[in-house]
């Protein structure tokens, strides 16, 4: 089958009915047949209900997989992958405190025990992460907060490009608030305080995204210069095609943090995680050891406090969540303050950092490796000691 009849076919099986449709991310083998695919496309009807990906030369579309002709890889065609739904890293309840009721400020700025765990305050003598962009692709986040209003900046509803990224769920907030959250008067002052963080929302209220809406925003982090990006999200099966959005991400020279999951497993982690361009987080107590809740092991580059984080919520509330989305933020804020220090530095010299200076955790038996909680104090002192 010639590339203009799969796109004729394309168009036909787009428009077609059945109840085993799935939503699929076609990939094709170069810019130039991708290009040709989106002129022919064009042109159909059928164009407004496919979402285009030009970063990877793909397009989403929902479509019925057992359809697909044999032989559709061969002509310019590289992959066809089932869009997979994922979910913000929730935290599970058996295993951490969950979500707790929202409770109103204290009279006085609060410096949660995360922020003052990692010695923030210590490494606000020397920045307090001015200049940085960070897009924290999530549930979008709440304008309206006194804490978040001098941090939020433009951002981008994936879901709906005519909408505002409000957040309707309250994940993508608190972890907004861990990194950046700050006031004078009463409320929280967040790890980088004078950063910026850029809302993408891309998962829907009950928290859960495709992994095209999840390319989707990578792309925007990348079209608007962001410095970081914030995943508090994972899933368990591997997307070639989310791995080529963040190698993208990688290669424009932004620093990508995920976390790891809460499945207490002890040898494997989520995607997109476990890649290697994405500095992977895992979770912390307030005694400084391994949440039981966290995915730990070798694949982990950092851990950071996860365990009932205080943070900003909706209507300008507050909240405690655990869960290694909590345990990012904080390396996300961290990553600010040295980035603010040494713009430079790239996602191996970040890695190498965080790891070097980080605090020896706690942990019984024998083992060659220390696993490393995140020392924000150390990292931006030694960010701004690596030569430029």
């Amino acid at each position: 089958m010639e590339l203009s009849q799969f796109i004729e076919w394309l168009a036909e099986a787009a428009n077609g009915s059945g109840n085993d449709k799935r939503k699929l991310i076609i990939r094709f083998t170069s810019p130039r047949d991708y290009e040709y695919c989106v002129r022919l496309l064009g042109r159909k009807p059928v164009w407004s209900r496919l979402q285009p990906m030009p970063m990877i030369q793909a397009i989403a579309c929902t479509l019925s997989p057992a359809s697909i002709p044999d032989g559709a890889m061969l002509h310019g065609i590289g992959t066809i992958e089932e869009d997979t739904r994922m979910s913000v890293h929730t935290p599970l309840r058996k295993t951490s405190t969950g979500l707790q009721p929202a409770r109103k400020a204290k009279s006085a700025p609060v410096i949660p025990w995360g922020v003052r765990h990692i010695r923030a305050p210590l490494a606000w003598k020397k920045t307090r992460g001015e200049r940085i962009r960070i897009g924290v692709i999530d549930t979008g986040a709440d304008y309206t907060h006194p804490d978040l209003r001098h941090c939020l900046s433009h951002g981008v509803n994936i879901l709906n490009r005519y909408l505002p990224p409000n957040d309707d769920n309250g994940h993508g907030t608190h972890i907004a608030g861990t990194i950046a959250a700050f006031t004078r008067s009463r409320g929280m002052i967040g790890v980088a305080p004078l950063a910026f963080v850029h809302p993408v929302k891309a998962f829907d209220q009950l928290g859960s995204a495709f992994v095209s809406d999840i390319i989707g925003g990578i792309e925007w982090c990348i079209e608007n210069n962001m410095h970081i990006i914030n995943m508090s999200f994972g899933m368990k099966t591997y997307s070639k095609a989310l791995e080529a959005a963040i190698r993208a991400a990688h290669q424009s020279g932004i620093i990508v943090i995920a976390s790891s999951g809460n499945e207490g497993k002890r040898g494997t982690i989520d995607y997109p995680a476990r890649l290697p361009q994405v500095i992977a987080v895992g979770a912390t107590t307030r005694q400084g050891r391994i949440a039981p809740f966290s995915n730990a092991g070798k694949q982990i580059d950092i851990y950071a406090p996860g365990e009932k984080i205080y943070s900003t919520w909706l209507r300008g509330r507050y909240n405690e969540l655990s869960g290694t989305s909590m345990a990012t933020s904080h390396v996300s804020g961290v990553v600010a303050l040295m980035l603010s220090r040494n713009p430079a530095l790239n996602v191996q010299q970040v890695k190498t950092l965080l790891k070097r200076h980080g605090k020896p955790i706690p942990k019984p038996g024998r083992q060659t490796i220390a696993p490393k909680e995140v020392h924000a104090s150390r990292s931006v002192i030694a960010a701004a000691r690596r030569k430029r």
